[in-house]
């Protein structure tokens, strides 16, 4: 494991308190693909748990490789990229909210549009069984969320935090962040999130309400190699 279980948060997760999750093949381990993208490769990855993640993956699937930073294997093409910042608590001014309301299985529907409308990252139909989801409501309508993703011993990571255009500029996204973190704070966990490094608006909004800079971080994503190329690593 790595020296710190943020420096590889999906496997601590994978590994620990999301284990009942975990789909592996070898030393590679992912959520299933209506959970999360998410996936842990080892700290070190070789060349059998490069065949083992192409395999998994199947040919030319498109993987997200969090936490890595070496060279990928030939056969394999880095298709995105991103500058990332992972943020731990700091001293959280955290606390429940008066109107935010656990967010459950019949509330997905409506989840999936809000992300849709304001692309926080990804949220699949099963990503609210990772966690506890928060959301406020107006008038009946689902207007912001926020809640629990990757899980590793001792920490949870606060996703998916988002507001309809509509109602911007009230301050929903921090009040439900305290109030997400006020549930982990409870369990005796400590809360952490990553953002884009090119978002400070938002990377600004965290640091202000607690959150420091643990370490920058690297976002890529790659494409599996096709036919013969799995077959021959597999």
């Amino acid at each position: 494991m790595s020296a710190h279980v943020l420096d590889n948060p999906a496997l601590a997760s994978l590994s620990g308190p999301h284990a009942r999750f975990a789909e592996r093949r070898g030393r590679v381990l992912r959520y299933p693909l209506d959970v999360s993208p998410w996936l842990a490769l080892p700290d070190a990855p070789d060349a059998q748990d490069w065949a083992d993640l192409a395999a998994l993956a199947g040919p030319g699937a498109e993987v997200p490789l969090p936490a890595f930073r070496g060279r990928v294997p030939a056969g394999w093409e880095i298709t995105f990229e991103m500058e990332g910042v992972q943020l731990v608590d700091d001293g959280l001014a955290a606390a429940p909210d008066p109107e935010a309301v656990v967010l459950g299985p019949a509330d997905v529907p409506e989840m999936l549009g809000l992300v849709e409308r304001t692309r926080p990252g990804p949220f699949l139909p099963r990503t609210i069984d990772m966690g506890t989801y928060l959301g406020i409501r107006r008038d009946g309508v689902l207007v912001a969320m926020a809640g629990e993703r990757l899980h590793p011993p001792g920490w949870t990571e606060i996703s998916a935090v988002c507001t309809d255009p509509a109602a911007r500029g009230e301050g929903l996204a921090g009040r439900l962040i305290l109030a997400v973190a006020h549930g982990i704070r409870e369990r005796g966990e400590t809360p952490f999130l990553h953002a884009s490094a090119g978002n400070t608006d938002a990377v600004r909004l965290y640091e202000a309400l607690g959150f420091r800079l643990r370490t920058r971080t690297l976002f890529l994503a790659a494409m599996a190699p096709r036919g013969r190329a799995v077959e021959a690593v597999a």
